[in-house]
């Protein structure tokens, strides 16, 4: 996908150079896993399938988890077998500890994405570690690695424990992992502004950036992100998601919106928009409620 926004800094909508970056969708994974309902594998392999044929360049299909404690991602490795795989297509799968990556490296994914997160509290309740046992994890998985893999650093900009995070710490954690993984900046309960996304950015170096859109400043942030010289954004179709951690937390970014943003700025992404639009309506049936996303309701503009 060819894009055009950006040096780093404040260069605020001027899109004059030419660079590459990468559309996420985390739906499967980080959408999925917020829902009450389970979906079966099956149905699970289809929507990866779907966003795959939409023309995403990467789907996070799974995650290697206890399923006592996620019962949505149940048969990860069921999913991962079922999925029609599509040439140019990376399927990721994310990974919390050794066991989760033990699990992942029997499958044929294509990327690993490990996670943690930037406060002790959200590690002790999401992963049972502290920060430096988690950090720690991570560091052990990506030696052992044999294929592409991502940081994915979570709670940077606000935890729901601990409040507001010390952006040096994300500076430190992100440095931990520059030039060994590809390094994601996660605003995981929707608190951040674009100027500290922006900054944040900036002063890490880091590749991505994952939005929630919360309190709405999602897709503004997506946009910071990238004048910052983000180069992979991460989006859920429909806007899946959201973090059981977070009271009244709404889900991420929805992926068909992003498209719809990016294309209005210029963005070419190469995502078939008017299919990321069926593959919501798909999903309200399946789930039989409204999506959190607007353009699927809208429609795109102009019609075609």
């Amino acid at each position: 996908m060819t894009v055009r926004p950006a040096r780093r800094g404040r260069i605020r909508g001027n899109y004059a150079q030419l660079v590459r970056i990468t559309l996420c969708d985390v739906g499967p994974r980080d959408g999925l896993q917020n829902e009450p309902e389970t979906l079966p594998p099956a149905t699970r392999a289809e929507l990866v399938s779907r966003l795959a044929a939409a023309g995403l360049p990467r789907v996070e299909a799974v995650s290697f988890v206890r399923d006592e404690r996620v019962p949505q991602m149940a048969g990860a490795e069921e999913v991962v077998a079922a999925v029609e795989r599509r040439p140019g297509v990376e399927l990721s799968g994310l990974v919390l500890n050794e066991r989760g990556w033990e699990r992942f490296r029997e499958t044929a994914l294509d990327r690993v994405n490990v996670t943690f997160a930037a406060t002790e509290s959200f590690n002790r309740a999401n992963g049972n570690a502290s920060l430096e046992e988690a950090a720690a994890r991570a560091e052990a998985i990506l030696a052992a690695a044999g294929v592409p893999a991502t940081v994915t650093i979570s709670v940077c900009f606000g935890c729901p424990f601990e409040g507001r995070v010390d952006p040096g710490r994300v500076v430190e954690l992100a440095a931990r992992f520059s030039g060994r993984a590809e390094v994601v900046l996660a605003d995981t309960i929707g608190v951040a502004t674009p100027s500290a996304v922006r900054a944040l950015v900036e002063r890490t170096g880091a590749e991505g950036f994952h939005g929630h859109n919360t309190r709405n400043t999602g897709y503004a942030n997506c946009l910071a992100a990238l004048e910052a010289g983000a180069r992979l954004l991460d989006a859920s179709v429909g806007g899946l998601g959201g973090c059981p951690y977070a009271p009244r937390a709404t889900g991420n970014v929805a992926t068909e919106d992003l498209v719809y943003l990016l294309a209005g700025e210029g963005i070419e992404t190469g995502v078939d928009l008017d299919a990321l639009i069926g593959i919501s309506e798909w999903l309200e049936s399946v789930l039989g409620r409204r999506l959190e996303g607007y353009v699927y309701r809208a429609g795109a503009w102009p019609s075609s």
